[in-house]
């Protein structure tokens, strides 16, 4: 893209106080830098009183600060915050924020477009184009943390899950570099137990992750407890299934001693008998002190007209039946139910209206 300048985000503070160094510059001068970044957040190099006019000329000749531009905000009643970022090369990407009794905790997404292959989701409606690199994902923290501290409340981002947009394993090393950047005690300092990875089942990649040796959080998208249901809703099982993902999941905790949490989508008579909750207390019983079920109400996507929601009544059945198998496990508050809360929704809809003031412009000229 001509004229593109990478993010400085993109780097941890590590890599910047390397960069500086190279280009002769002291180690104390990366740190302030950072502190001019993720403390202060500065949104231009100028800004940075401290710095020398010519080491901001040469920050500015070399990188940008944010990358992201903010198309749409979207906020709900309940406080849910869903924005809508451009990319520098015109991509779209959804970040939400949502209030937790816990705090503030942003929902980030790692790749532009999906190739899981969900049948429910909205997100895989538009095939992956490319990784987000680690300085688009920070950007969206930084976004939605300049969000409050315009409004002067003193609010500040607690929590990150990382279940957006894409599979965050898939996106291995950026979202590894985000991870550094974000838990750094010296910048946002979100701690690693307050962040959760999603992973739709890349098995491999689990086993990467586990020997990372970090505290960050893992959940894994299940959404079915047999290999055939699975397989029929979620693409990935074909490559990956129960079996190669239990044995992953029982390698990360065997090292790590860190629990799991089991994302599973209530489909109304598809996935939601009371059969399935038996199987999915049979399936996770090995690891039963070390996982915990997350029951998701299901937000419906259009162009998904083959699932509903499923009733309170046949959740309320199936949440019974993990309470007595002494399943760890809770019903999810939903989250930006007036907004487009599905996954992926606000940039698919987005697209088709672009797409579609296009086409009358064109009819026009």
């Amino acid at each position: 893209m001509p004229g593109y300048k990478p993010s400085i985000y993109n780097l941890t503070q590590e890599q910047l106080i390397e960069w500086a160094i190279e280009n002769g510059e002291k180690k104390f001068r990366a740190t302030q830098i950072w502190d001019w970044l993720y403390r202060k957040r500065v949104q231009s190099f100028d800004e940075m009183t401290n710095i020398s006019k010519d080491f901001i000329a040469k920050l500015d000749e070399n990188f940008c600060i944010n990358p992201l531009k903010q198309r749409i905000v979207q906020e709900s009643k309940d406080g849910t915050v869903k924005y809508l970022f451009e990319l520098p090369d015109g991509m779209l990407i959804e970040t939400v924020l949502m209030r937790q009794h816990y705090g503030l905790s942003v929902c980030v997404t790692t790749q532009v477009g999906c190739n899981i292959g969900c049948t429910f989701c909205a997100s895989g409606l538009i095939p992956k184009q490319r990784d987000l690199v680690s300085g688009e994902i920070v950007a969206q923290i930084m976004l939605v943390q300049k969000y409050f501290d315009e409004r002067g409340q003193g609010e500040r981002v607690s929590h990150i899950v990382v279940m957006g947009i894409g599979e965050p394993l898939d996106n291995y090393n950026n979202v590894m570099n985000f991870l550094h950047v974000v838990n750094d005690d010296k910048g946002l300092a979100i701690g690693a137990r307050h962040i959760t990875v999603s992973t739709s089942g890349l098995a491999h990649k689990i086993k990467d992750f586990a020997n990372e040796g970090v505290q960050v959080n893992l959940a894994v998208s299940l959404h079915a407890p047999n290999n055939d249901l699975r397989s029929n809703i979620m693409r990935i099982n074909r490559s990956f299934p129960l079996e190669k993902l239990f044995e992953a999941i029982e390698y990360y905790i065997a090292t790590t001693n860190r629990r799991v949490t089991f994302e599973y989508i209530m489909l109304n008579e598809v996935n939601d008998h009371v059969e399935n909750a038996q199987e999915l207390a049979d399936l996770t019983k090995k690891i039963r002190k070390l996982s915990y079920i997350n029951l998701i109400p299901y937000n419906p996507v259009s162009e998904h007209d083959q699932y509903s929601r499923s009733t309170k009544e046949r959740t309320a059945a199936f949440y019974d039946v993990l309470k007595k198998n002494g399943v760890n496990c809770v019903v999810r508050q939903e989250h930006g139910t007036d907004i487009d809360a599905a996954c992926g929704q606000l940039r698919s809809n987005t697209m088709k209206a672009d797409r579609r003031k296009a086409v009358v412009e064109a009819a026009g000229r």
